[in-house]
């Protein structure tokens, strides 16, 4: 495939200065950036969007946090390390690095998304996130990707106690510490389109259903859940 010199605007430009990273196909940073929405509405411009690439991305991103954690903090056990590493590639974790370089102002949005909100939501921006380290391991392999990643996510190594977003940890360890058991979930429900999918799911120990969360995706809902547990238990014993 030849490589789609493509003009990008300042967002992108900016983009690709707080990734540490030029370019050879710039098209492949568009797509990154590409929202369903805006393919839809704009297919003579963008003939895909940013999920195929948020996929190779997001393995990219896990590789790269593990290691990161795995050199900065060798007294870790493995339970913190993977407390440390959910923290970092949760979706708000991500969101938080999205926000940081800039990924909103260069998304490319279908006028409804940008209507709502679009270049704000967690979602949006996670998702565009690992596009973007996608595209960069496209372009210019796994070096540059993995330069890439450390540059954007080194800076949050220390910036939050192990677990502290990881509510299924949390539930998990608190569980198994007080109640003798381990939870489980079960999806109640799933309702709304694909792109705008609501799920409901419920967290059980021993039979017994103890909260609910709802969430945009199932990982999202089952940690609502598990915060939800969490409260409940801690109503009766400080966690």
């Amino acid at each position: 495939m030849s490589n789609r010199n493509e003009p990008l605007d300042d967002a992108a430009r900016a983009l690709c200065r707080e990734l540490g990273y030029s370019f050879a196909d710039t098209g492949l940073l568009l797509d990154a950036l590409t929202h369903r929405s805006f393919k839809n509405e704009n297919p003579d411009v963008a003939s895909t969007d940013n999920e195929r690439l948020e996929f190779l991305g997001d393995a990219v991103v896990g590789l790269v946090v593990a290691s990161m954690l795995y050199v900065r903090f060798p007294d870790a056990d493995e339970g913190e390390l993977t407390r440390r590493r959910a923290d970092l590639v949760s979706e708000k974790g991500l969101t938080e690095v999205a926000e940081t370089i800039g990924v909103g102002f260069a998304m490319r949005l279908g006028k409804g998304e940008e209507k709502s909100g679009g270049r704000s939501k967690p979602r949006l921006l996670s998702s565009a996130l690992e596009a973007c380290i996608g595209a960069v391991y496209s372009d210019g392999g796994a070096d540059a990707a993995f330069a890439a990643a450390r540059r954007v996510f080194a800076p949050r190594l220390d910036t939050s106690a192990p677990g502290h977003r990881d509510a299924k940890s949390r539930a998990q360890e608190w569980a198994q510490a007080h109640l003798g058991g381990t939870p489980s979930y079960r999806l109640l429900s799933s309702e709304g389109p694909d792109h705008e999918r609501e799920f409901t799911i419920a967290l059980e120990l021993n039979g017994e259903e103890i909260a609910t969360g709802v969430g945009r995706s199932k990982v999202e809902a089952e940690q609502a859940a598990a915060e939800a547990a969490l409260a409940e238990w801690q109503d009766t014993r400080e966690f």
